[in-house]
């Protein structure tokens, strides 16, 4: 029934299936951030004015395809991410509401305590994938076939602990940014139950 709860199965399902749909949006976008972010003017890449300077010389190096390069790589992120993120804030949130009160008695500080930890959540789960992923789009064309061939090339040159470089600053970034996204989600969800 529509008016049902969704059980926690249910929720880790959709979670873990809303990254596929934004991952065919999210991959092009990706692939220029990161090329962005390794570009320099000083001869060790190519020097971009911006996203779509950018854009324009990836699809000229390898065609309107190249934007998608680490698409599997993003699924292997966002999937098992998405699953931690919805999963740890639905449970979280439940063991943190007063059930005896009636849903939508949900504390601010719950609900930024479970927005937050729902964050780091999904970091801890997509850290590894991510970072091969970001290997991946910012390689020259041609050095990888995949991400596979990127996770054996670094398990062999650097060791394991290379899948979790940035793992400090993504969790400190994700608790803030978290709490913040569902306080507004929850709030938004209260006001407008109130007015409709």
């Amino acid at each position: 029934s529509p008016t049902e709860a969704l059980s926690t199965k249910q929720i880790l399902f959709a979670g873990g299936f809303s990254a596929i749909p934004t991952t065919a949006l999210m991959t092009p976008m990706e692939r220029i951030k990161c090329t962005l972010q390794v570009s320099s003017g000083n001869g060790a890449g190519a020097a971009y004015k911006g996203p779509i300077d950018a854009a324009m010389g990836i699809i000229r190096s390898g065609g309107i395809t190249n934007l998608f390069k680490g698409t599997c790589a993003t699924l292997l992120r966002d999937v098992p991410g998405s699953v931690a993120y919805f999963g740890a804030y639905e449970l979280i949130k439940k063991s943190l509401t007063n059930q005896s009160a009636g849903q939508g008695s949900i504390s601010p500080v719950a609900i930024v305590t479970a927005g937050g930890l729902a964050g780091m959540a999904n970091w801890a789960v997509a850290i590894p994938p991510d970072v091969l992923k970001s290997r991946l789009q910012t390689a020259p064309d041609g050095k990888y076939t995949g991400v596979r061939q990127v996770f054996i090339e670094m398990m062999r040159t650097e060791g394991a602990g290379a899948l979790f470089r940035g793992m400090g600053p993504a969790l400190l970034r994700a608790f803030p940014a978290n709490a913040a996204c569902f306080l507004g989600v929850e709030m938004s969800l209260q006001f407008m139950n109130k007015v409709w």
